[in-house]
Formats: C-alpha cells, structure tokens, sequence
C-alpha cells in the first residue's frame, strides 16, 4: 500500500514542521530543554510558533524528540489529555496566554510508541506514533562517515519503460577493490537522507566502529513509473517473480559497476515497509541463491495484489495474503526473517494488518524459522522501523563472517521454548 502523508504524519512531526517565521527557530535540543526549564522562560511560546505550523498545531499536535526526552504540544480551547501507549499523562499545561497546551516526558528509546489526544470523551486526533531513537541513531563524534550517491536513474526493460530512482551508500574507509555485503531496501527515496526518519547511514556506521556489522553496502530503490504511471504496487503486490528478477538482471549488475558486491545470499539482505515488506519477503522466498535475510516492517501480507475470478486464467494471481500459510506448509526456506507490525495498523477490505503479521509470526515459528518478531502499539508508519534500525540491523546480520559463503539459519531454542502469538480483544 502506499505510504501518505496522513500515514506519516507523526514521524514526519518528528522532524519538526518548520514555519519561515520572524522568530528565532531552536534547535531540538533547545526546544525541549526551554520545554524543561521552570518557570518556563517568556520566550518559549514564540519558540513554539516557530518550531510548528501553526495549521499542524491544530490538526495533529506537534512532537519533538531527542532521545528519551519528548515535548508534545496541541492547540485546543479546552484542555486536552494526552494518552501514550494507552496511559494518560498528567494533565497539559496551558502556555499564558494562548490555547496551546504542552507536556514534557521520557520515553523508552529504540522503540516506537503510541500517541493521541483526547478532551474528555472526544477523540482529537486519530492514533499516531513517533520514534524514540536510541544512542547508535545519532552522529557520535570519532566515527567516521560514509556516503551517500548522487541520485541515479534506471531504465528498465524488465518493466517496460519503467524508470527508477535508486541511491547507493557505501561505508567508511570504503575499499572498491573488496566486494562486500549488500542490503536491498524497497522506496529508496526515504533512506537516502543521511539524518532522515530512518537513519539508515548513521546507524550503519555506529554499528560498524561496534563491529556488530559488517563494512555493506546499502541499495535504495524507489519505485519506478512510466509517465505520469506509479508502478509501486505493480512491482511490490504482484507476487510472482518479477521483481526478484528485476533486482537480479538489472539493478544489482549496475551497481556491481562501480561497487563491486558479494554474491552469496549469506551475505546479502532485503527489506522494506508495508507493500514494499511482502515484496522483499517474496524475493527473499522465491530468490534463496540470492538473498538469505529479510528485514519487513508494516508488511502487506494481504490482499491488495490478489486477483480471481478474471475471465482470463493466467490473469489469476496470488496477494501477499497467501504468505502466512504458505511458511506453515510449504518447504522451509533457509532465510533469516526480523517482522515487525503495530497494533494500530490498518483494518481496511484488503486485510488487516495486524492479524496478517501475527499469523506470519505463528507461521514463521511453526515451521522453524529463524525470525524475531517485534510487535509494538503503533500505526501505519515508518516510526517503529525508525526506532529499532539498530537493535534489526545487528540481529539480522549477527554472527556473520566475511569468511564464509553460507550459513544454516536455525530457530534460537529460546524461541521453541514459547507459545503462539495470541490475540486479545482490547479496545471494546
């Protein structure tokens, strides 16, 4: 499914919305230690004005966040409640002389969490979630960086006409003479910002000085169009092996160009969020020679690509929704799997998001995967993936050996150890 704007909005809050306004603009860290700061300073209602538009305040509320220390504002007349993770905070406090309303608190790093407000029994705004980043998403002085490509465009034959966007990230102190590790990600565009939502580089850096990650190479792929035509659900819903020989036949051997690249599927990995999580899972499933990891976050194992009933058979294909009882019965894969899903997600005619990732959880631990299933409070967003960029990333290439080619993937004992993922019915 496609990501909107109303699907992000409260990662991109996190960014902070900025008015071009008169007054001084703080930084984060600025904002929230003036937010901390009793009494609070006079100056800290513009500081506010300038931090948000005004139109957003309104709406959806703004958050800022740095590390565990987070500031949430809203503007309302009445006096609102902010509930996180399902628990009311304190009351908010209400800025002299506005109807802008703010609260200050500590949040768990390295996960994501719910968020909404409330006046009495009215609901203000729809659930959202942000980010706490933990230490390894921000720059640390003494690690070196890596870089980031210029934007690149290919042309596909694969795909008609289909042309893509794709950048290329390779890692400090880079060697072109060594190939090396690669990882795949589905909508490029949102990792190819160095400080963005993800974090993607910095992480991998941090990661790397830790030596709990290989030197890799990372490939982000936006979805291609023809035209004015956007081509994402073609490519990622159709679950067929299309893409997986896109990726094969034409982007890797271009990157191979310049960044030369392993070829062991031991040593390469994919992932993605939403429709773009089932699509790197189907390579992954259809493409074990190549690719032996897979990191999903908000996965579409629905039905948004499934079509029966045409008048032509071979028009007949199979959704992403085939996928948690296709692991149940069909031949173990040797793929290592991180899946991670919010119980926010969406509930629409397509499927519903929540279930379709836990009974991919079940699935995955019935037939003796090695999988780590991550399940937090959240929504459609790119927050939890944001959240846990590291701990994923260190999980799934853990163990890893530049020296080997190939490795068994076996589930953890501890794993075997416990029950079924089950459902309560918690909201009514």
């Amino acid at each position: 499914m496609m990501p909107t704007l109303r699907t992000f909005r409260p990662a991109l809050a996190l960014l902070v919305l900025i008015l071009p306004a008169a007054a001084q603009k703080p930084t984060q860290a600025e904002l929230i230690q003036m937010a901390k700061s009793k009494p609070l300073a006079p100056e800290f209602r513009d500081a506010v004005r300038a931090s948000y538009r005004p139109e957003n305040l309104a709406k959806f509320g703004g958050v800022t966040g740095l590390g565990p220390d987070f500031l949430f504002v809203m503007e309302t007349e009445s006096q609102p409640t902010l509930t996180i993770d399902g628990k009311a905070l304190p009351l908010m406090l209400r800025l002299p002389g506005t109807n802008l309303w703010m609260a200050v608190t500590v949040l768990k790093t390295g996960e994501a969490h719910e968020f909404h407000y409330m006046t009495g029994a009215k609901v203000l705004t729809l659930p959202g979630d942000i980010p706490a980043y933990g230490p390894d998403s921000y720059p640390k002085d003494g690690v070196p960086e890596g870089k980031v490509s210029e934007k690149m465009i290919h042309t596909s034959k694969i795909y008609p006409g289909m042309t893509s966007e794709y950048w290329v990230y390779q890692p400090p102190n880079y060697d072109p003479r060594v190939p090396l590790p690669v990882m795949v990600w589905q909508d490029g565009y949102v990792f190819a910002t160095r400080l963005g939502v993800t974090r993607l580089g910095v992480v991998t850096e941090n990661l790397i000085q830790q030596k709990k990650l290989p030197p890799m190479i990372h490939v982000a792929i936006s979805p291609g169009t023809v035209g004015e035509k956007k081509l994402r659900s073609i490519e990622y819903d159709t679950m067929d092996g299309t893409y997986a020989r896109f990726l094969r036949e034409e982007i890797l051997p271009e990157v191979e160009k310049q960044w030369p690249l392993r070829k062991d599927a031991y040593s390469r990995a994919i992932a993605g969020m939403s429709s773009g999580a089932v699509c790197a899972f189907n390579v992954a499933w259809r493409e074990g020679e190549q690719f032996s990891r897979v990191g999903s976050f908000i996965g579409s194992y629905t039905g948004i690509g499934w079509r029966y009933g045409q008048p032509d058979p071979k028009d007949n294909i199979d959704g992403g929704n085939v996928f948690p009882i296709r692991v149940r019965k069909e031949p173990r894969r040797n793929i290592r799997v991180w899946l991670d899903d919010g119980a926010e997600d969406m509930e629409v005619r397509d499927g519903s998001w929540p279930l379709m990732n836990i009974q991919m959880a079940n699935g995955l631990k019935m037939a003796g995967y090695d999988f780590r299933f991550n399940f937090g409070p959240g929504v459609h967003s790119l927050s939890s993936l944001a959240s846990v960029m590291p701990e994923m990333l260190a999980w799934l290439w853990r163990d890893y050996d530049m020296a080997k080619t190939s490795q068994t993937y076996v589930q953890d004992p501890a794993e075997k150890d416990k029950p079924y993922f089950r459902v309560k019915i918690a909201n009514r």
